[in-house]
């Protein structure tokens, strides 16, 4: 039988002891400035390579922004493969795609992600409807996280809207996530920036769901308040994603170094909560 994707992320935090996710975001113009002189996509694998090669001993999965690769043209999406492709099967690999559309449409992104791609999880946003996230489930171990709060200024505008019987939408979208999750392949995005939110999805999902959080370092979001609010049960059902902190760590000659030394540091910070 098929492990899950959630017995499959215990047993990858129990090997590396940390709940540090990569954001793999790279942006045109963006790179440091000794690669700068590079051609584009020359410069942007050397980065790629320099930053996983930096961070592999400090994290447990990466995340891949599929606009980063986007932006680049029809070569960025290549490098996303290879880039996929170079991290392996010793971390864990998301496409951050927030996919959302019918239930065919769904389908098709499934299979270009996982079966084509080779990603182990992928975001998705269930705006169009369970059914849309019911038809991706399979037995295979693939892990789909759905958009619950996410961790930007402009979440409230929707996410927050008051509903008739009281609550708010995001918090309406709890039970039937549940429920979705008992199959062991479905988590939730919840972002590091509303604290309140991760507390109340964690009592409202179970120890057992995992828990995407983005916005900690430069959103501004707290790892400590993570680390409180968010673990959960095992080895804590978590990862917390960190990108700009550690792309953006250093832009000079030491910018791989610069990048593994910030990875280093946020692994230290979490690794009390495996005690």
């Amino acid at each position: 039988m098929t492990e899950s994707f959630s017995r499959g992320l215990d047993r990858h935090l129990g090997d590396h002891r940390t709940f540090l996710t990569v954001g793999l975001d790279p942006r045109p113009g963006g790179l440091p400035a000794p690669l700068a002189d590079l051609p584009e996509t020359e410069g942007l694998r050397s980065f790629l390579r320099g930053i996983v090669e930096a961070t592999r001993e400090h994290c447990v999965a990466y995340k891949l922004q599929f606009a980063s690769y986007l932006a680049f043209g029809v070569e960025g999406i290549r490098i996303l493969s290879e880039v996929r492709k170079e991290i392996g099967k010793d971390h864990l690999v998301m496409l951050d795609l927030k996919a959302a559309d019918i239930p065919s449409t769904m389908e098709l992104y499934r299979t270009g992600v996982m079966d084509r791609l080779g990603f182990d999880a992928m975001t998705v946003n269930p705006f169009l409807g369970w059914e849309t996230i019911e038809t991706l489930l399979k037995e295979d171990g693939k892990g789909f996280f759905i958009l619950l709060h996410t961790s930007n200024a402009g979440a409230k505008d929707l996410q927050e809207a008051q509903l008739e019987k009281g609550e708010v939408l995001w918090q309406s979208l709890i039970p039937p996530l549940r429920a979705l999750a008992r199959t062991g392949n479905v988590g939730a995005v919840v972002g590091a920036t509303y604290p309140a939110a991760l507390t109340e999805v964690r009592a409202g999902l179970g120890g057992t769901v995992p828990l995407l959080v983005p916005g900690i370092g430069k959103q501004g979001g707290s790892l400590e308040e993570v680390l409180t609010r968010a673990k959960g049960e095992g080895h804590g059902a978590l990862l917390i994603n960190a990108s700009r902190s550690i792309l953006e760590a250093s832009r000079g000659p030491d910018w791989k170094e610069a990048a593994g030394a910030e990875a280093a540091r946020l692994t230290r910070a979490m690794q009390g909560a495996f005690r």
